[in-house]
């Protein structure tokens, strides 16, 4: 037997849960302080009443033979994937119900995707971005090639001539810089990939946080994306589904490579390793589709999008540089006065009692910034603004 060594070239630690180290470390330090904690991209608003109503009603069905559900489809029930092809419908984009997949999460699937991939494949990764991408492809041993945001793209990195690329992760709105590529750069992108034969694994997990409507919310919003992109999103920001768990991937029917179908790969490999998510979590999600659910759950976003101008506001004024906020729940700033952005974190937590996420954690370009979450109630977001107002940072 041997033992994948791919592992042991993983940081020791998945950096979140490092954060979670220091913070406990410095509570029970200062049992009184109230830490406000805008780090982790956790939600803190409740399921929404649509939500709850069907998850019981969901729930009482299970208590009776006629009702009772065991077993469902891998790929998930029709109910919910005709619902999610009809929000998609509203955005000009047909897409199919048996181009729907449903799993517990885009975390889950955007690392799990990889099964359809060869290790001898090139990876495009941004940096910065969210880390599970790199650690995904590091346990499997593949070559990878990081395009770099920065302060002057806005961290909205473009593929660079003479690039070779077999697989494209983007994600858009960025998580952790909260930037947002145009229609005009998701078309390049969808210009590369098509000329490099590549796939575009394409996170949406934050679409439902764009503001802006002249951008787009779906990579399949082009049409020749069905021809190269596979879209990830998850309701786990968009209606609070973090600890309920469900999400979605879209794999196009006529998305083929070496004359494969993708889509025929995906079922089988969840067929084969996966059992479904739970009819009651399916309830529950077909119900955010509905149109109560949408308006509940659209105010929800607008609660935590008021959070993030009100730390753009205080931002502004204290004349800190940062980008994101005004389409993504994530405030990308630049760290105060050239400090590292770990000595931020240690600074904002023993200081204001603030948590927030080092941007060295999502990546070398990430060095030097630092993440605050909008996910929040607005007094604690209030208060987090008023403690930093008064660092004269």
């Amino acid at each position: 037997m041997k033992i994948n060594k791919n592992f042991l070239n993983l940081e020791d630690s998945f950096f979140f849960n490092t954060i979670g180290r220091k913070v406990a470390a410095f509570a029970e330090q200062n049992p009184d302080a109230h830490i406000i904690r805008m780090g982790i991209g956790d939600v803190t608003r409740p399921l929404v009443p649509a939500v709850i109503s069907a998850l019981n009603t969901a729930t009482a069905e299970m208590s009776e033979a006629a009702t009772f559900r065991g077993y469902g489809a891998e790929q998930g029930y029709p109910f919910l994937r005709q619902a999610i092809a009809g929000y998609y419908a509203e955005k000009g984009v047909n897409i199919e119900i048996n181009e729907i997949y449903i799993g517990d999460g885009a975390k889950s699937d955007v690392g799990n995707i990889l099964d359809l991939f060869d290790v001898d494949n090139t990876v495009i990764i941004p940096d910065p971005v969210y880390p599970a991408y790199l650690d995904a492809n590091v346990m499997a041993g593949r070559k990878i090639v990081y395009v770099e945001g920065s302060e002057e793209n806005n961290f909205l990195p473009m593929p660079k001539a003479g690039m070779k690329a077999d697989i494209i992760y983007m994600c858009s709105p960025n998580n952790p810089s909260g930037a947002v590529y145009t229609p005009e750069q998701l078309e390049k992108w969808v210009e590369y990939a098509i000329d490099q034969k590549a796939v575009i694994l394409f996170d949406a997990a934050y679409e439902t946080f764009i503001q802006d409507k002249n951008l787009y919310s779906s990579i399949f919003q082009i049409p020749d994306a069905r021809k190269c992109a596979i879209e990830f999103c998850s309701l786990s920001k968009k209606a609070g589904f973090t600890g309920t768990r469900c999400g979605y991937t879209i794999v196009p029917r006529d998305l083929e490579f070496d004359g494969i179908s993708l889509g025929k790969l995906w079922l089988r490999r969840q067929t084969t390793k996966y059992n479904g998510v739970a009819y009651i979590v399916q309830r529950g999600a077909e119900a955010v589709f509905s149109s109560e659910g949408r308006k509940q759950t659209d105010a929800d976003s607008a609660y935590y999008m008021e959070n993030a101008k009100e730390i753009g506001k205080t931002l502004s004024k204290l004349g800190i540089w940062y980008t994101g906020g005004k389409n993504s729940p994530y405030i990308w700033l630049k760290c105060p006065e050239n400090t590292t952005s770990w000595q931020f974190f240690d600074y904002l937590l023993e200081n204001a009692n603030v948590v927030g996420t080092p941007g060295a954690g999502f990546g070398k370009k990430g060095e030097g910034f630092f993440r605050l979450s909008a996910f929040n109630s607005r007094e604690n977001v209030l208060l987090a603004m008023e403690r930093m107002t008064n660092l004269n940072l």
